[in-house]
């Protein structure tokens, strides 16, 4: 008798219900840590991708004032002309004056983060951001 319980413990190769059971909630444990830091990152990915263009867009405008010793053309239109890669990732939007220029780039995260750099007409340029602490804005609020 107890040969045939061994011999039939030996034939019945695999993994019991319970063990299986115990892997799928490891295995969902995990993924409910780690979801949330991808989320985090994707955000932020898509927050240093709008603070590049608004950058790129910074070296367009000052281009463009070499050329023409104004930023009052400064138009999306103008400025994917200077520099083609604005043509392409997120929406942004600019204006200029003779001597003053602001810019704003809408970040893909979500349409309430919003990297913007102004410069005034005594030169300064400053940069912000809408929601402070959140994605790849700084608590300060500027970058």
């Amino acid at each position: 008798m107890l040969h045939k319980i061994r011999q039939r413990a030996q034939s019945e190769k695999g993994f019991t219900l319970i063990e299986l059971l115990v892997v799928i909630l490891i295995i969902g444990i995990l993924a409910a840590i780690a979801l949330p830091a991808f989320l985090n990152q994707r955000s932020k990915a898509q927050d240093t991708e709008a603070k590049s263009k608004a950058r790129t867009a910074q070296t367009a405008l000052e281009t463009m004032y070499v050329n023409d010793q104004s930023y009052a053309a400064a138009t999306t239109t103008t400025l994917g002309d200077i520099e083609p890669a604005l043509n392409s990732g997120p929406s942004y939007t600019v204006s200029g004056t003779a001597d003053t220029w602001t810019l704003e780039v809408v970040s893909k995260s979500g349409a309430t983060q919003k990297f913007r750099i102004a410069k005034t007409a005594a030169g300064v340029v400053t940069r912000t951001c809408d929601t402070a602490g959140k994605g790849g804005c700084p608590t300060t609020g500027g970058w």
